[in-house]
């Protein structure tokens, strides 16, 4: 699934399939400006950033179980969320400081260190990542992903795939080469 956050006319929390297709709000209620979102892949919860509401909200995939994780002035100047274990990681714009705040205890925020010039932020561990199961999309003999010729991208399932073509060029009928 791809999660993405929109603050066009309607504010909202979405996810979709690796296509684009089954696209699903999960948030569309006491929204305004969600600014940045991160995964818990383990638990399958949605954080995500609303500075003009200045909170730290969370829901599940399905957008039920929503929680406030924190609220506040400070909020406003936070960009980037990133969430490890039981913190979130998120830099404040305002005096570029990396912040850690406890998920489950909202008011354990601490400053880690500053930088120069951030606006996003990312958390990477040396733990080895499961391996992934077998899908649609994975290489064959001749090197083209799922058979695809230029683009393969995950559909409904891992068993399912769509192919698409750069741009300047059109699937052909056969779905899988481009023209």
């Amino acid at each position: 699934k791809l999660f993405f956050t929109d603050y066009g006319n309607a504010a909202k929390v979405e996810r979709c399939d690796m296509d684009g297709m089954n696209r699903t709000w999960i948030v569309d209620s006491k929204i305004e400006q969600p600014t940045a979102l991160a995964l818990d892949l383990i638990n399958k919860y949605v954080y995500w950033l609303d500075i003009y509401l200045e909170s730290v909200e969370v829901v599940d995939y399905q957008g039920r179980r929503r929680q406030t994780i924190t609220k506040g002035r400070q909020i406003r100047h936070l960009c980037g969320l990133a969430v490890f274990e039981n913190y979130l990681y998120t830099i404040n714009s305002d005096n570029l400081s990396i912040l850690r705040i406890n998920r489950y205890n909202g008011t354990d925020v601490q400053a880690l260190a500053r930088l120069d010039n951030a606006k996003e932020i990312r958390v990477y561990q040396k733990r080895p990542q499961a391996a992934a199961r077998s899908h649609a999309c994975e290489e064959e003999p001749h090197g083209a992903p799922g058979g695809c010729a230029h683009l393969c991208l995950l559909s409904s399932s891992y068993k399912a795939r769509t192919c698409r073509c750069r741009t300047g060029f059109i699937l052909g009928t056969d779905g899988r080469s481009c023209k």
